[in-house]
């Protein structure tokens, strides 16, 4: 018998992260529980705290998920309050030892290192698990709920060195770019009360349609495309039925694997996405459709500027989903900048560093960019 709870992480048995009874009944962003948490690797003296917070799903059912503040241990002398970035990381990961709040805890976390320039800036960051409690990779609503909802409890919380005033940016490259990508265009709705400021994210998955023909079976590709796919089924397990015999077993052995370990083995055997299924064509089946079109971002528009930055020689995540994105946004109005950088998907990230955090001191000094342009650098 098929069980859709046997494709879900294996539970890491710490009760803080299982939320109390009734939690359901509070409002979104309601801080559940608190306790200290990891710093990982800074040069900046930090305040680490870990927050566990009432959020909801892709389906708008209630959830708990995490999020670790850093609060630099110097004084905000800036004028109003301490500014916050939620700093998406690419968790890109099933496993919930791969979750940022734990890799924190268990000590220096790489995938930070770009946190690093916010606080040396006095800047708080905020480090949602945006995946939330499936670790549902590439769930763009959960990923956006998540981030929107750690802002709300962080800056609600007296004590943590943020107010409601406190100005706010989403960032996050790559797998982090879907979580600040949907946390932009769902808190005109969702959370309208936050003081967001502007996005800032780059080598986005706008599309994954799009991803379906650059990465299904494409050698270490493969893995995270088919990573990607399990984790979106986990919000959506309606996907699950699709799956053949040999899906639910590759499903089985996913379940746990943070980045590294699917790369790996998309390199070792990069499977197609569409020998785990017996559907004819599943990207033409309807319930595919729906599930593709819910998670595409670009649909409704954010309230605030946008600074989209992305490889020209892209191989995994086509630059087309970035400019169709941005295409989408500035026909609803939105004032977005999209910066082409030469090279491919991690080249362009880090050369697409100084010009992002540049975006956000701009924006934290109150900067409001108006118009759209594309350029090439």
């Amino acid at each position: 018998m098929r069980d859709p709870a046997t494709v879900l992480p294996t539970p890491i048995g710490d009760p803080f992260y299982d939320p109390p009874a009734g939690f359901e009944e509070t409002a979104p962003g309601t801080v559940l529980a608190t306790r200290v948490g990891g710093i990982g690797l800074t040069l900046t003296p930090v305040t680490s705290t870990e927050l566990l917070i009432r959020s909801t799903d892709a389906k708008g059912n209630p959830v708990p998920v995490v999020a670790t503040l850093l609060v630099p241990q110097a004084p905000w002398t800036g004028p109003g309050a301490r500014p916050v970035v939620a700093y998406n990381v690419a968790i890109d990961s099933l496993g919930h030892t791969c979750a940022p709040s734990y890799q924190l805890r268990k000590g220096p976390s790489a995938d930070l290192i770009a946190a690093q320039i916010p606080l040396a800036k006095n800047y708080a960051v905020i480090v949602p698990d945006h995946e939330g409690p499936r670790q549902a990779y590439a769930a763009g609503r959960m990923a956006g709920h998540a981030v929107l909802d750690s802002l709300r409890g962080s800056v609600s919380s007296p004590g943590l060195g943020l107010s409601p005033d406190s100005p706010a940016v989403v960032t996050g490259y790559s797998g982090g770019a879907i979580a600040a990508g949907w946390a932009a265009q769902l808190a005109p709705v969702y959370a309208p009360e936050l003081a967001l400021v502007g996005a800032v994210f780059g080598g986005v998955p706008a599309d994954f349609e799009l991803l379906l023909h650059t990465m299904s079976g494409h050698n270490a590709a493969s893995g995270v495309f088919l990573a990607a796919a399990l984790g979106v089924a986990r919000e959506y397990p309606e996907m699950l039925w699709m799956l053949n015999d040999n899906g639910w077993r590759l499903a089985q052995f996913f379940k746990d694997l943070c980045f590294p370990g699917e790369a790996v083995l998309g390199a070792i055997l990069p499977v197609p996405a569409e020998m785990l299924t017996d559907a004819p064509d599943p990207l033409e089946d309807p319930l595919i459709q729906r599930i593709l079109a819910e998670n595409r971002m670009g649909e409704t528009a954010p309230a605030v500027p946008v600074y989209i930055y992305h490889g020209t020689h892209e191989l995994w995540v086509p630059l087309e989903g970035a400019e169709n994105l941005y295409d989408d946004w500035c026909a609803q109005g939105v004032p977005v900048q999209l910066d082409i950088f030469p090279g491919e998907h991690i080249i362009a990230g880090f050369v697409g560093i100084p010009e992002a955090n540049a975006w956000i001191d701009r924006l934290f000094a109150g900067d409001r960019p108006q118009g759209c342009q594309k350029a090439r650098r």
